[in-house]
């Protein structure tokens, strides 16, 4: 079988190599290879001339033109002649490769022989990669915001772990300082208003209902015994009790970190006091008006900032500095941030400081994931969180399951604001995205089941002729599934889980159209059958690969 990417990265990097004799360029590019949007630009394309023309200052489009010319004289020769129909000049100058559609059975035995491993990659070369996720402050229930932060965070992981990184799932726990305080002192506020004390409520205090149900708590256990008790009484009891919640929900949600990691824990460790050490001998901070600020314009941040204020209390970047340093000091060379939109601007403070650490700021990325808005049909639903009126991720999951709620929330590009429809997840038609596809994998698990043992295909599938395999909708089928690698790796170079998503729609839409026009089983054409019986069983695999990267499951009966 002939490996067809590496056929045509062999044809491109010796077409690269003979335009050394044409132009005064030492080293090529690293060549790859991409699926083009559209069918009618082929089956594969590269940028290759794009880079050298880049490099070398020459039109891309005459160097594409060079280097396709040499490709065709080489493609009417074996092995190529068996694979490429024909290779093309694509503006702007992409160079773009057409295969002989016979040579697109092999895709098949590739996919029965891997199975579950079918799309796998190594590009990650088992690089110690960190990923940090939700990191919800403990002082209420998680949101649809921090929803889609889970889902998005959790479905990247596998998407990395799947191509060859060294992942751990780190949750930031913010268990200390203003926030915590503010929590405990507006359940002792609820607490005193229960056993009838006068209180006054704190002016930015936490509304939500679930601060009253803690208040309760306290009082059904203790009575009116803690009246007098300290606040930290108060904010720890909230801390540990919604802690607690928010663990399980990420369960439920399929959610599994491999650390929390405490502030807490940090600061009464000395590691603070260590970070701004360092940033002190490296001449990255300096005292003005009684406060401690960091250098953080010399790095590129609009102005300076304050780390520790004139009160000697920490703003929220003398932990964070210590928090990622220690992430370094953990042996992690990748660092995955996802924030809110409301922290766009701390990026450039945060990579300011490692830098003044003396530490490779490039290492980080910082993902930003845009908020949610909920909707019942074409009605939003109005929420604020400081005003306690908010749907928390528990509610979502209740009402359409955990499956739905996870597809929904990675429907859109993490950098898209998303409109999140609950009666259309709710709804157990075609027209739900998510039933859609798991009803693709479902129809194809009962046609297998009910093919008969006769019809039943084994994992040596090379000795299937697939020669009957010849409407457009089998080949468009073929072209699908010959692309579930390159989404796959799309997806964990983008850090887009998003393309996995569009990927499994339009491999779903592609089996539901041939489903539509043609029979899988015919006692009439055997060997029809049991070519029609491999492909939709290979597209079962790939849906169920793709689900399960994104945390979903594939069930086969709805």
């Amino acid at each position: 079988m002939v490996d067809i990417e590496k056929a045509v990265l062999t044809l491109l990097k010796e077409s690269a190599d003979k335009l050394k004799e044409y132009f005064a360029f030492k080293d090529s590019p690293e060549i790859t290879l991409d699926i083009p949007k559209q069918s009618s630009f082929g089956d594969l394309a590269s940028n290759i001339a794009l880079q050298i023309g880049h490099r070398i200052r020459h039109p891309a489009k005459e160097i594409a033109h060079i280097m396709v010319d040499q490709i065709k004289l080489r493609i009417k020769n074996p092995p190529y002649c068996a694979i490429i129909k024909n290779c093309e000049v694509g503006a702007p100058g992409f160079i773009n490769f057409f295969l002989k559609g016979e040579c697109l059975y092999h895709v098949l035995a590739r996919i029965k022989k891997e199975a579950g491993n079918f799309g796998r990659n190594e590009i990650g070369c088992g690089i110690k990669t960190n990923i940090e996720f939700v990191s919800a402050n403990p002082t209420g229930p998680l949101t649809i915001a921090h929803g889609r932060q889970a889902a998005f965070g959790d479905s990247l992981a596998n998407i990395l772990k799947f191509s060859g990184f060294k992942v751990y799932k780190e949750y930031y726990l913010n268990d200390e300082g203003r926030q915590i305080n503010l929590l405990g002192a507006s359940i002792r506020a609820r607490y005193l208003e229960l056993i009838n004390e006068k209180t006054e409520f704190p002016q930015d205090g936490y509304r939500g209902e679930y601060v009253k149900d803690i208040a309760g708590i306290i009082k059904k256990r203790n009575g009116a015994r803690k009246a007098h008790a300290p606040l930290s009484f108060f904010s720890d009891y909230g801390y540990k009790v919604i802690l607690k919640d928010i663990k399980r929900d990420l369960i439920a949600f399929g959610v599994k970190f491999n650390t929390w990691f405490s502030q807490r824990k940090l600061t009464k460790g000395g590691n603070v006091k260590k970070a701004l050490s360092i940033l002190d001998k490296n001449g990255h901070t300096y005292m003005h008006e009684g406060a401690l600020w960091l250098k953080s314009s010399a790095f590129g941040d609009e102005k300076d900032r304050v780390i520790i204020k004139s009160d000697k209390a920490f703003t929220y970047l003398g932990p964070d500095i210590a928090y990622h340093m220690d992430k370094y000091k953990r042996g992690f060379t990748r660092l995955i941030n996802t924030w809110g939109p409301d922290h766009h601007g701390y990026i450039p403070r945060i990579k300011a400081a490692i830098t003044g650490l003396g530490l490779d700021a490039d290492a980080l990325s910082v993902l930003i994931i845009q908020l949610v808005t909920l909707y019942r049909g074409k009605t939003p639903i109005p929420m604020s969180t400081r005003a306690g009126s908010f749907i928390t991720l528990k509610e979502v999951m209740d009402e359409i399951g955990r499956d739905c709620a996870r597809y929904f929330f990675l429907r859109r590009k993490r950098d898209s604001h998303l409109d999140f429809d609950l009666e259309l997840a709710k709804k157990q038609t075609l027209d739900n995205p998510v039933y859609y596809i798991q009803y693709a994998h479902a129809r194809i698990s009962s046609i297998i089941k009910h093919a008969g043992d006769t019809m039943k295909i084994g994992a040596d599938a090379g000795h299937i002729d697939l020669m009957p395999l010849k409407t457009k909708e089998e080949f468009n089928i073929l072209r699908m599934l010959r692309q579930f690698p390159f989404a796959v790796r799309s997806s964990a170079e983008g850090y887009e889980p998003y393309r996995m998503v569009s990927y499994l729609e339009e491999l779903a839409k592609s089996f539901h159209s041939f489903y539509s026009k043609h029979r899988v089983v015919s006692q009439e054409d055997l060997a029809l059958t049991r070519a029609r019986l491999l492909l939709v069983d290979c597209i079962r695999i790939v849906i169920a690969n793709g689900l399960r990267l994104l945390g979903v499951s594939a069930p086969t009966q709805m």
